[in-house]
């Protein structure tokens, strides 16, 4: 099943900047994302959240969008986290930030992402590139027992 077809998966997005946080929301609702998506500053508040259940966040319904340089707890760290878990190492995790060092790159798809998309510095392209995910939540296949 795709994602727009199982409206209860919640996207969470693990994010510190509030301004690309607003865009990269209103870019997934203009490309048709009717999923709910939940907002996060930091990855430890957002590993704690999805640990215990809070705001009706299931470990099985959810895809995170997840950004590498967070405060605290960065986003390799949270990644690592997230697949040590039984509940949550095959949840679908997006990375989705500035850099594209290809180092990082691998070592992301090393620990287990899903996908690595750089966040372009042109407004219009970040805008583009945010709605070409939401096209690809259209078709993403994603385990039916989320």
């Amino acid at each position: 099943m795709t994602l727009k077809e199982i409206k209860q998966v919640k996207i969470i997005m693990i994010e510190d900047d509030h301004g690309h946080a607003g865009l990269i929301r209103s870019n997934l609702e203009d490309s048709g994302v009717e999923n709910e998506i939940i907002h996060f500053d930091n990855g430890k508040e957002a590993l704690d959240a999805i640990k215990q259940n809070n705001n009706g966040i299931r470990p099985s319904h959810i895809i995170i969008l997840l950004d590498l340089n967070l405060p605290g707890m960065d986003g390799y760290q949270v990644l690592q986290h997230l697949r040590s878990q039984e509940e949550t190492k095959i949840t679908p995790v997006f990375i989705l930030t500035t850099t594209d060092n290809e180092n990082e790159i691998t070592k992301c798809h090393e620990l287990g992402c899903n996908a690595y998309i750089t966040k372009p510095v042109e407004y219009n392209d970040f805008q583009n590139a945010i709605k070409s995910l939401g096209d690809i939540f259209s078709i993403f296949k994603i385990p039916e027992t989320l």
